[in-house]
């Protein structure tokens, strides 16, 4: 019989991609961590992982395993949920911006929802400023969202510099052009510290495409049609970064975590704890 603990282990190195991300997240010394892996690829009699001086990944039957470890610990936490009146448990409306839903969603919710079966999700994905607007009318209990680097509000994640996005890394500009600026509509955090950046540089620009989906946008970049703003950590696979002397330099952008009035305070801290395990800390 496997060892459910040993199981946890594996399945939380094959999301966080290290021993150290697995070891933070489940609070073990790295060791521990590898003395898990390796008494269940013992008790398995397969080799579950390939371990590079970079990074984790499967092996044919590391992946073969995975889905059915998820599934495991998924019927575990539905029995204790059954017997365990302390459980969280309730309705939560959260607010997440773009940003984070493409690039780190998925991690957290299959944990948080793994821990906290009971605990409903009404899930709201817009540009930070319209689930802020959302959340002052009442219409949320959560954000996770980004802030201006001065600004005030929310619980701070982390710090993300903004970088500019193309499809090819020199963009060819005639003489005198103006920059042509692919980007949310308002009201956008992005959008603002752009247009800003580029009035205060006395560069001309234009707005070429206007969308508020992500993918949208990461479609008309990747089409040539201009520059893209976004956090570099967040960059949208086959965009690069632009090299282009006008461009000017982008201050960076926060992501925090802000809770309304009267939602459940232990509910915020088991998802600020899942998001924190993933991209929590300064980027400088």
């Amino acid at each position: 019989m496997l060892n459910l603990q040993h199981v946890a282990t594996f399945v939380a190195l094959q999301q966080s991609g290290s021993f150290t991300g697995a070891a933070t997240r489940l609070g073990l010394s790295q060791s521990t961590v590898s003395q898990h892996i390796q008494r269940l690829e013992e008790h398995l009699g397969r080799k579950l992982i390939w371990r590079t001086t970079h990074a984790v990944r499967l092996t044919p039957d590391g992946e073969a395993l995975i889905s059915h470890a998820r599934e495991m610990l998924d019927i575990d936490s539905k029995v204790s949920a059954l017997f365990n009146q302390t459980r969280l448990r309730g309705r939560l409306r959260l607010g997440i911006s773009e940003d984070f839903v493409t690039s780190r969603l998925t991690a957290v919710l299959e944990s948080f929802i793994r821990q906290h079966p009971l605990v409903d999700l009404e899930l709201t994905v817009d540009l930070s400023g319209v689930l802020y607007e959302a959340q002052a009318k009442g219409d949320l209990d959560l954000v996770l969202a980004k802030r201006l680097k001065d600004e005030a509000r929310g619980r701070f994640l982390q710090r993300e510099p903004l970088t500019w996005l193309g499809r090819d890394r020199h963009l060819q500009l005639d003489s005198g052009a103006a920059i042509p600026l692919i980007t949310y509509p308002q009201p956008s955090i992005t959008r603002r510290i752009a247009i800003e950046a580029l009035q205060k540089a006395g560069i001309a620009w234009r707005i070429v495409c206007t969308c508020n989906s992500l993918s949208g946008l990461t479609a008309a970049a990747a089409a040539g049609m201009g520059v893209l703003v976004q956090p570099v950590a967040m960059a949208p696979a086959g965009l690069v970064e632009v090299e282009v002397p006008q461009l000017p330099a982008l201050e960076a952008v926060e992501f925090v975590l802000v809770p309304s009035r009267g939602v459940d305070p232990k509910i915020v801290e088991a998802l600020w704890r899942e998001v924190e395990a993933r991209i929590g800390g300064t980027a400088l």
